[in-house]
């Protein structure tokens, strides 16, 4: 990274996260879920821009369709049965047969749509649910657990990996990434996890915010390397150009994309 990217990434940072901050603690919860909804919008197009590259036509208004789908079926489980999950991937399916033009590549393309509704659309459900915590868990600062676990994983990656990084992670994925930054990611992560619980998470048990620091950080890893795989296999560098020196809205996405199910999941069922 040069010192202009730094220079670039500090700066959108400075505007970003203080929003994000107000966003967050300031407005009724409905907005941030509204937030992430639009982000997710964003990285819907985006995605199905990179499969564009390939020379694939997404169904883009039916895909979005059914990511607005799984995202209701996780915000707000009563308005979206999950048995209407699959009659959506039969629209999809349905959709495709009415479509003129190259039927051996029609299932591909049905199949790219559906991941790209399942990925912003599903995932990203997660993580605006997490705005919707009650007020006894912790209200917005659960929200805040999974953002300084990712932020400070990844931060800790970066710089843990660029000073002693010798041994790859991916290599035919993520060039950069490597074990030593994982292990930075993971203990960055678990600080980053520790201080929010001590803050304003009281009812969090230590074992249990070390453990979901660590499933957090390891998902988050394996978001940024999925998404990387899709920027390889389209044969881009970024996802978009929406935020100087960070790429665009999936590159910001990836990694709370795959960390949210956790924390999700865990409030839902093993808390």
């Amino acid at each position: 990274m040069t010192r202009g990217d730094l220079a670039r990434r500090l700066a959108t940072a400075a505007i970003g996260l203080p929003l994000l901050a107000l966003a967050l603690f300031w407005a009724p919860p409905m907005v941030l879920v509204l937030i992430v909804a639009a982000a997710a919008s964003v990285g819907l197009w985006e995605f199905y821009s990179l499969a564009r590259t390939r020379g694939l036509e997404p169904l883009r208004v039916t895909g979005g369709f059914v990511a607005v789908l799984f995202f209701l079926q996780t915000v707000r489980p009563a308005l979206v049965p999950a048995a209407v999950l699959p009659i959506a991937a039969l629209i999809v399916l349905s959709v495709m047969l009415t479509r003129a033009g190259d039927v051996p590549g029609s299932v591909t393309t049905a199949a790219v749509t559906l991941l790209g509704a399942a990925y912003l659309g599903g995932l990203g459900g997660t993580l605006a649910a997490l705005r919707l915590a009650p007020y006894e868990l912790g209200g917005p600062w659960v929200t805040m657990l999974l953002l300084t676990t990712v932020m400070t994983a990844d931060s800790a990656a970066l710089f843990v990996g660029s000073a002693i990084g010798r041994h790859k992670l991916a290599p035919r994925i993520s060039p950069g990434k490597t074990w030593e930054g994982l292990a930075g990611a993971l203990v960055g992560g678990v600080a980053g996890a520790l201080v929010i619980r001590q803050l304003r998470l009281p009812w969090l048990p230590l074992g249990h915010a070390v453990a979901l620091a660590v499933a957090v950080s390891l998902a988050g890893t394996a978001g940024d390397l999925v998404e990387s795989l899709i920027k390889r296999w389209a044969g881009v560098k970024d996802s978009g150009h929406l935020f100087p020196g960070h790429g665009g809205m999936l590159d910001r996405l990836d990694s709370l994309l795959f960390g949210a199910p956790v924390l999700y999941y865990y409030l839902l069922y093993a808390r």
